[in-house]
């Protein structure tokens, strides 16, 4: 990857400013052209926009006044020791790609076998220019529209790492590939955007983590360190905005798993499109940890017979942590299902939102949707938002929404407490049995115990 210019500041009114983004352009001059035009069209549309704003029916119950831009910069270079840092995360992977402050590093490669069949997993730079066509087929192929166009801009316009992932016809890989971003330096902003295509009849798993690599999260919690909760969320001021787009084709099997434990000041954004073809299947599951702010953004588009998509979540939010979700699930094509369950466990102040849709086409008939937001409350303080909806345009389907939300079972509470166990170890076996339901949807045994080590993380004491 090449070089970013050193960080410049952005402009006090809160916007990135056209400084930030002719440095980004600077180190680029020897990528296509058509891709630093791109680049120039998504700053264009990112300083048109506007920031959200309270009216916006799009953010109804986000704190949108938190949405701040100011003092963001472009991140340094990590230390050159960095490359030597082994991954924090323990389960069998075909390969891996790391990525710190918006830069490659040296990870584990493809296996020569699967190189040999066909298959390309690469970082973006390296897909753009080697593999044009497939790049440009596939990168932001579908429009945002969930509200957050504009940071989809700034991603757009200053993405500069993420992961290509390309799998041939018929080729199943059986070990999930890895991607971990980190970002670490006060007022650092990356923009991580990964490319996963899956052709007929594929089959693969692609795992990405996003982490702040100086707020004492980085190796500790899987390596059995027993620093305490504060060190796990210290760390500076982080800006992220993320966006991948995910393609399976006809008789594809996609999973893909989303985890971020950023550091408790880091405001971040991270916007999902999925396509799924004939007969396909993908299965995402999104872990949400870290931040002072965060909105993920979710839109899965089912556009054959027979295509299933399942859309999971899991968020542990303490403090004055706030986590936004919101999705949307398109049934484009008749005979086609989908399944959403996103469950949130609050701890303390803490605030979620949860605003989901289903909308069925005219000719979208047959289609089996459901979608349910479920919140399981540990203090009286917590506040947990649920706006399920459903748009149907077909007169011959089985779509059904729902939310809940309540308390932990006193009776459970004492239960576990009576036998000598303390009320935060109490409360962590509650709350993983509350999310098993979920994890246990993974069939990648290793890669599920990873999760329930990353989330435990949030109860450390």
């Amino acid at each position: 990857m090449s070089a970013i210019p050193a960080p410049i500041t952005s402009s006090p009114n809160g916007a990135f400013s056209s400084g930030i983004f002719a440095a980004h352009l600077a180190g680029l001059g020897h990528l296509p052209s058509w891709w630093l035009e791109l680049k120039r069209e998504a700053w264009n549309r990112f300083t048109a926009l506007p920031l959200p704003q309270r009216t916006d029916e799009l953010w109804r119950f986000s704190s949108v006044q938190g949405i701040r831009l100011d003092g963001v910069h472009l991140a340094a270079a990590p230390s050159q020791a960095f490359d030597l840092r082994p991954s924090p995360f323990d389960f069998a992977q075909s390969a891996s790609l790391t990525f710190a402050n918006n830069r490659a590093f040296p990870a584990g490669s493809l296996p020569s076998d699967l190189r040999e069949k066909g298959v390309i997993f690469c970082p973006l730079e390296e897909a753009l220019t080697k593999h044009p066509d497939l790049f440009r087929k596939h990168f932001m192929a579908q429009p945002v529209s969930l509200g957050s166009e504009k940071f989809a801009a700034l991603n757009a316009a200053l993405t500069a790492s993420g992961a290509f992932l390309y799998v041939p016809p018929g080729v199943e890989i059986d070990r999930p590939l890895a991607v971990t971003h980190f970002v670490s330096g006060d007022g650092a902003s990356i923009f991580p955007h990964t490319i996963a295509v899956l052709e007929d009849n594929a089959k693969a798993i692609l795992v990405e983590f996003f982490l702040s690599e100086d707020n004492g999260n980085v190796g500790s919690p899987l390596a059995g360190n027993d620093r305490s909760q504060a060190t796990f969320l210290q760390g500076g001021s982080h800006f992220a905005a993320g966006q991948n787009d995910l393609f399976a084709g006809p008789g594809a099997q996609l999973t893909y798993v989303g985890a971020q434990n950023w550091s408790r000041d880091t405001l971040a954004f991270q916007l999902n499109s999925t396509v799924v073809q004939r007969d396909a299947r993908v299965l995402s599951l999104n872990v949400h940890l870290g931040g002072r702010q965060s909105r993920h953004e979710s839109h899965s588009r089912l556009q054959g017979p027979g295509a299933h998509s399942e859309m999971l979540a899991l968020t542990v939010a303490h403090g004055a942590q706030e986590f936004d979700q919101r999705t949307l699930q398109s049934h484009q094509a008749p005979h086609t299902s989908s399944n959403l369950l996103y469950k949130n466990a609050l701890l303390d102040q803490a605030r979620t939102i949860f605003s989901g849709l289903i909308i069925v086409d005219p000719d979208a008939q047959k289609t089996d949707a459901y979608q349910s937001n479920r919140n399981l409350l540990l203090s009286d303080e917590a506040e947990a938002n649920s706006l399920p909806g459903l748009e149907i345009q077909a007169n011959d389907v089985r779509c059904s929404h729902g939310a809940t939300s309540g308390h932990v079972d006193d009776e459970q509470m004492f239960y576990l407490e009576s036998r000598g166990i303390s009320p935060v170890v109490a409360r962590e076996l509650l709350v993983f049995g509350f999310f098993e339901e979920v994890l246990s949807k993974l069939e990648n045994e290793e890669l599920h115990a990873a999760l329930r080590d990353l989330i435990r993380t949030k109860f450390k004491h």
